[in-house]
């Protein structure tokens, strides 16, 4: 599936709607400082980020599809956000971004990563000392949620014991988790039932 190919139509009332509710969570979940630097991965059209911008003092928002930073960028032009800056790359290389952040946050990203144990480490290098991470996305199911992608090759969600381990791996401490929303949409003319949960992990060293 093309991201850039949905970048136009991606604001749909719905995304919108449950984007607020995600940030809200992130929110509520960790201590903020204004003076906190964050980085949203696979951040699309930016429709968590612009329910976050005023409580940091800088986001760096990041996505591999072009489309989608392309719309954000005249989002971010068109509400005069000074505060939000945008990057087309690729964080899978561990060397594609020299910065450090206090919180990094993705929402409904991470299924579409292969190798999560690779991500989850990259995020842990990037973070500052004391920093968060927050990993928003689907919990574990059948399959249905992509149905009408015959393309998508990615998780079909995620147990949350097994990410958690993996976070543990990546050096991560005071890691917990929750199911927060509960949704459902229409796939080939049947209701799917589906959930998310917010993973919140810390970093307390220098490396």
């Amino acid at each position: 599936m093309s991201f850039d190919d949905y970048a136009k139509t991606w604001d749909t009332d719905k995304r919108i709607n449950r984007a607020k509710i995600i940030a809200d969570e992130i929110s509520n979940s960790i201590d903020i400082d204004k003076n906190y630097s964050a980085m949203e991965f696979g951040c699309g059209t930016g429709l968590v980020s612009f329910n976050l911008y005023d409580k940091f003092k800088r986001i760096t928002l990041i996505d591999s599809s072009k489309g989608m930073i392309d719309i954000l960028n005249s989002k971010i032009n068109k509400y005069k956000v000074n505060n939000m800056v945008t990057n087309h790359l690729d964080i899978s290389d561990e060397n594609s971004l020299d910065m450090k952040f206090d919180v990094i946050y993705n929402s409904m990203v991470l299924h579409h990563i292969h190798n999560t144990e690779a991500i989850i480490k990259n995020f842990y290098k990037l973070l500052n000392k004391n920093g968060y991470l927050c990993i928003v996305d689907l919990d574990e199911e059948d399959g249905s949620f992509h149905k009408k992608y015959p393309d998508f090759d990615g998780h079909n969600g995620f147990n949350q014991e097994e990410l958690k381990s993996i976070l543990i791996n990546a050096g991560f401490n005071d890691i917990e988790s929750k199911t927060f929303y509960y949704d459902e949409k229409i796939i080939e003319g049947q209701k799917v039932k589906y959930s998310l949960f917010l993973m919140k992990a810390r970093k307390y060293t220098n490396s």
